[in-house]
């Protein structure tokens, strides 16, 4: 546990790098099996030791593995990204290492048990601080060098073109070998707007908007000024914004202008979007990041799909309640109490401020609430003979509800439908259509539950 402390809190930052990854990777290894133990029965610690190395393996070797992980994570953490890396395999034999331990603890007399209940949330905390994904790249700074196109990240990587902007690549220089203004430009991104004339041409000139993501033009030298580009659409800038969540990022901070052809090439250091070109016959585009990195971020609809899991959630669960034939109430409190849960838990963020950790505490109360009580949920649906047509319609509606809810934002994500509003209307009517005639099934179900037919002999 001290090791997985300091290496992640300090080593980490100081001398990040092979030797500490893989010292965390060892450190967690003999940390999870023990913390795993507490949901099996006790002396099964074989099973908790091998699941963990399976688990281990899975995310480690596979993209489906390490997506998991990191949308696991996320819930307990905030946003993370968990990596598929086959290297950190060679961590697997710190597995022996943890079975050893816990075999001298289980010998111990006292509760070993309770000193895993005790030392789990210092582990999760322990992890929490080096789980965090890390931010996109900002292009900040980009200059014309011996007929070349330079834009420079502030992750030191520099995306070059040799033919005015029709191609690109990319290399990650060390910091100190970049030029100082190039720098000092990288140090603070609240430089002062850049601007450029068309080179012997002197009258046309370009300059980007300060805190806008827009490019102004002059065709007398500088004297007036009037829009080039700029991003004016409000749902493409809303996408932006969840795509990087970080609006103070989308702003252009830099241009550059080559001569070519009789005419020129503009360049357009954008912020977190990329790469702004104005080709030579005088047409903007977003480039982006060149390359279309698919590990490059996407529209964030995590909002949006935890509203409609908790619907769905709702759904399954008030569905199985209106058929039960007793422990109405006991129910209702559980359900109630699994579905908030997991409100808490994804917005667990909005704690984060004056108490330390508030919101790891959330989620771990949380991440404990909501499998009891959907464990809760469906010992009484057993045993409050639920029947089987609200019960049917709930498992059945459940995901129709989900989806109901989500793909119309997901389009919007996509561009369609193109408006915001659009997308909530979408999804508003979709549900209305799966919610209307489920409410009707179990109206119906429960007239015929309460008719004199389903009585029995006894019942006036």
């Amino acid at each position: 546990m001290i090791v997985l402390l300091v290496n992640d809190h300090l080593l980490k930052q100081a001398w990040p790098g092979f030797v500490t990854g893989k010292l965390s990777d060892v450190a967690g290894l003999v940390v999870a099996p023990a913390l795993l133990a507490l949901f099996f029965w006790r002396r099964a610690d074989l099973a908790a030791t091998v699941l963990t190395g399976v688990l281990f393996a899975l995310v480690k070797t596979t993209e489906t593995g390490a997506e998991a992980a990191s949308q696991a994570w996320t819930l307990v953490a905030g946003p993370s990204r968990v990596l598929a890396d086959s290297t950190d395999l060679l961590a697997l034999p710190a597995l022996a290492l943890a079975w050893w331990v816990r075999r001298r603890s289980l010998a111990a007399g006292s509760s070993p048990r309770w000193r895993i209940i005790v030392t789990m949330p210092l582990a999760v905390l322990a992890v929490t601080a080096t789980s965090a994904a890390p931010g996109p790249p900002t292009a900040a700074a980009v200059e014309v060098k011996d007929d070349r196109i330079l834009v420079y990240a502030d992750d030191f990587t520099i995306w070059e073109s040799e033919d005015h902007a029709a191609t690109w690549s990319s290399s990650s220089v060390p910091f100190d070998d970049l030029p100082p203004d190039i720098r000092s430009r990288l140090q603070d991104v609240k430089s002062p707007q850049a601007a450029a004339c068309v080179p012997y041409q002197a009258t046309r000139c370009y300059r980007v908007v300060p805190g806008l993501m827009a490019v102004e033009q002059s065709d007398d030298g500088g004297d007036t000024w009037h829009p080039s580009w700029s991003l004016s659409d409000g749902d493409e800038r809303e996408r932006l914004v969840r795509t990087y969540d970080d609006e103070s990022g989308l702003r252009s901070m830099g241009l550059a202008v080559q001569a070519w052809r009789g005419g020129h090439v503009v360049v357009v250091a954008n912020g977190l979007d990329g790469i702004v070109v104005r080709d030579e016959a005088g047409t903007w585009r977003r480039l982006g990041w060149p390359g279309n990195d698919p590990e490059s971020p996407s529209v964030d609809l995590s909002p949006e799909m935890h509203v409609a899991i908790f619907l769905a959630a709702c759904m399954l669960f008030g569905c199985a309640g209106a058929g039960l034939r007793r422990y109405h109430r006991l129910y209702l409190g559980f359900a109630a109490a699994a579905c908030l849960s997991y409100l808490a838990v994804v917005n667990a963020h909005r704690f984060a401020g004056p108490i330390a950790d508030l919101d790891v505490v959330v989620r771990l109360l949380g991440l404990m609430t909501i499998p009891v009580g959907f464990a809760v949920c469906i010992a009484l649906i057993f045993t409050g003979r639920a029947r089987p047509a609200p019960l049917a319609v709930g498992v059945l509606g459940a995901p129709l509800v989900y989806l109901s809810v989500y793909t119309p934002f997901h389009g919007w994500a996509a561009g369609t439908p193109a408006a915001y509003w659009a997308a909530v209307v979408l999804a508003v009517l979709l549900t209305a259509l799966v919610l209307l005639p489920a409410l009707t099934l179990i109206r119906r179900d429960a007239r015929r539950a309460s008719s004199p037919a389903d009585s029995p002999p006894w019942a006036p």
